[in-house]
């Protein structure tokens, strides 16, 4: 059943893959082809002469590095505040945090453009990548799990030698979660890399668009030329693709040791 799986997860990847060195006219033939023949590598090569992507790739990358950064270190501090001290109103104002949650983008989405438009932060990448310094309330509950899980001796030891609570944060806390700060930063990177919704509304300069944007113009642009289509798909996706092999150990490792369950 595990193989069945894979191969029904995997098997839109390897169209695409194959797609994206096929002719146009092999990518509409029926019955379809899979193997590409003769190989069209200029698929790629058209796709970044006819629009800009590297310059969307630069923006992505932008907003994305930004948006981890200040995702992580809001949301460990936090976390920890709500995991490891004690001040009053601090399961109160936790529940209000997770309430968060159950609201849906779509209710706050003109309320944020309206208040970003008077600040100026339109066809900026402000509203990207400034709310992600003021934490996230998926993140700070998962690192809010895995903090609770350190034992308490560790802070008292800290303390008798002077340590103070950003330094218990830094030296004890923080590197002991690097499994779950891993997770918190994969799913920040996928997450923004993907976006589409949130630059569609703010980017109005093509010289700010990023990759998902760029994807959708392009789309517009070559109806018929579905491989050159597929070929800057695949492009897109292989960032995405370097970190899931490059950290799936650390992945699997911090979301199991977080608490979460599938």
């Amino acid at each position: 059943m595990v193989v069945l799986g894979s191969v029904a997860f995997a098997l839109p990847f390897v169209w695409m893959l194959s797609v994206s060195l096929m002719t146009p006219r092999q990518a509409f033939a029926f019955p379809p082809v899979w193997i590409p023949n003769p190989i069209a590598v200029d698929n790629y090569a058209y796709g970044f002469r006819t629009f800009n992507f590297l310059l969307y790739f630069r923006n992505t990358t932008t907003v994305t590095a930004l948006a981890v950064a200040g995702t992580v270190l809001s949301s460990v501090v936090v976390a920890y505040s709500f995991a490891r001290l004690q001040f009053k109103g601090r399961d109160t104002l936790f529940v209000i945090l997770l309430a968060t949650m159950m609201l849906p983008q779509q209710v706050t989405m003109i309320p944020l453009y309206v208040w970003y438009t008077q600040l100026g932060w339109v066809n900026t990448f402000m509203p990207l990548t400034v709310p992600t310094f003021f934490g996230n309330p998926f993140m700070i509950f998962l690192l809010r799990q895995f903090f609770r899980t350190i034992p308490a001796e560790l802070d008292d030891a800290a303390k008798i030698d002077g340590a103070g609570y950003f330094g218990i944060l830094w030296k004890i806390c923080a590197p002991l979660a690097k499994p779950a700060i891993g997770v918190v930063a994969i799913f920040t990177f996928i997450h923004n890399w993907n976006d589409f919704q949130l630059p569609l509304i703010y980017l109005q300069n093509q010289h700010m668009w990023t990759v998902a944007i760029g994807l959708l113009q392009f789309r517009s642009s070559t109806m018929v030329n579905l491989s050159a289509l597929m070929a800057m798909s695949m492009v897109a996706i292989l960032p995405v693709l370097a970190l899931f092999f490059v950290a799936q150990r650390h992945f699997v490792q911090g979301v199991v040791m977080s608490g979460i369950k599938g």
